[in-house]
């Protein structure tokens, strides 16, 4: 049996999904125009007319927003609606700068509830499940958005927050929770503790998972799977768009269907801003259809990504985006080549280490510095120097394969590296390189 939450939007046939969006994208283009003075005057420079949007096909002609323009309008100056009309706010983190502040109205809220709730269904979910909500709750959005989709399934809700992992598990088994939703670093550390506590996958009624916020890799969802016993779905948002459940993933686990009905989506080369077509890696470009309260058009996302309107065995005729590639921004490069942490993890679970580590990256005498901590995992773990030598040899050896370039791998004992209960840092860049 097909799990839909809404089928008639999931299954509609692309002739439907576009005939919603060219409805949707002309209301929307007038609807900021006259009520966000910021993007009026980046549509005015460029000479576009909310007029001259007709279809789906027009919103090419219209300005790009950045991260950058997030900032210079903090707080309130992309808003699309008066201040009484909005019933919530949420932020980004504000690790890369000023943070981004997102405003909700009712009806954004039942919007982006519903969109959550199509990736629970898409999930397994239904009314009979036990959802932990284990994403934090809060500015962040992880924890509001899912839920609000576990309320719209009818779930029952545990309302965890991130975080003192003692009563997650002492709820998840005495509740016989039965989906999982927070970070995939946490979901591991949840497996890890559940494994040194002397329980088996099968000990726990867990059957999905929904894990977003970070990237993570196959290798790093198969080792969650087993841990678990679960199947594992990944979910993706962004605060400045709605939070989670901009797309979502079905059982096939082959790309993320992305709300259509509610976010229009492109690929564009990140460095000329040229529409990439389907299939080609590029940056995600999104446009809310019907957002009101902050109703952002061509937002970049900086995460690289591939489309794919493949058939989908699900039945979802929804475009499908890749888990993203690494993002524009946090790539880094090291002596000249482009470095994506998840290559690293890539590397480091197929050779059999924790998906625990942790990227420093500094420079010194005008040479960058490239160093790697990785945990051994326990049955791996030896005191000996000589043992430790000849796997950090070994390891060095597989990351030059994949990256192109060897970093100084330092090997140390389980449980070293600090764990994460939220977004994990896995990059520590020393260097200084903007004034």
């Amino acid at each position: 049996m097909k799990n839909y939450y809404q089928k008639e939007i999931e299954t509609a046939s692309r002739e439907e999904i576009i005939a919603i969006q060219n409805e949707k994208i002309v209301k929307q283009v007038k609807y900021v125009y006259d009520n966000v003075p910021y993007y009026r005057d980046l549509m005015d420079k460029k000479g576009v007319r909310p007029e001259d949007i007709r279809s789906i096909d027009d919103i090419r002609k219209l300005p790009f927003l950045t991260k950058d323009d997030l900032r210079e309008a903090y707080p309130y100056g992309l808003m699309g609606t008066d201040l009484k009309n909005c019933v919530r706010i949420h932020s980004t983190s504000g690790t890369t700068g000023k943070r981004v502040v997102a405003f909700y109205t009712q009806k954004d809220v039942d919007m982006w509830e519903e969109c959550c709730a199509r990736a629970i269904v898409a999930a397994g979910g239904t009314d009979e499940d036990v959802c932990q909500v284990c994403y934090g709750y809060g500015l962040f959005t992880g924890g509001a958005g899912l839920h609000g989709g576990s309320h719209k399934v009818g779930c029952l809700t545990l309302p965890m927050s991130s975080g003192n992992t003692d009563r997650q598990i002492q709820f998840m088994m005495d509740l016989n929770a039965t989906i999982l939703c927070c970070t995939p670093s946490y979901a591991a550390f949840i497996g890890e503790t559940l494994a040194e506590r002397g329980y088996k996958p099968e000990d726990n009624k867990l059957k999905a998972g929904i894990f977003g916020a970070e990237p993570w890799t196959e290798e790093m969802r198969r080792n969650i799977e087993k841990s678990l016993g679960i199947k594992a779905y990944d979910i993706y948002g962004l605060t400045e768009i709605s939070g989670p459940g901009v797309a979502f993933e079905c059982e096939e686990q082959k790309g993320m269907h992305i709300n259509e009905d509610h976010f229009y989506v492109e690929v564009i080369n990140p460095e000329t801003g040229e529409p990439l077509p389907d299939g080609e890696k590029g940056e995600l470009v999104f446009t809310s259809l019907d957002k009101e309260g902050f109703p952002l058009l061509r937002y970049r996302t900086k995460d690289i990504c591939v489309l794919s309107r493949k058939k989908c065995s699900c039945g979802r005729t929804l475009v499908r985006m890749t888990k993203p590639m690494g993002r524009s921004d946090d790539m880094m490069i090291i002596r000249g080549v482009n470095v994506f942490p998840s290559q690293i993890e890539a590397v480091l679970l197929k050779e059999g280490y924790s998906p625990n580590y942790q990227i420093v990256v500094d420079r010194v005498n005008n040479t960058d510095t490239f160093d790697v901590y990785v945990e051994f995992a326990p049955e791996q773990f030896s005191d000996k120097i000589a043992d430790v030598q000849a796997h950090e040899k070994k390891l060095d050896g597989a990351m030059r394969s994949m990256l192109g370039i060897g970093p100084k791998i330092h090997l140390v004992a389980p449980k070293t590296i600090a764990r994460s209960e939220g977004k994990a840092v896995r990059i520590v860049d020393k260097r200084k390189l903007h004034d």
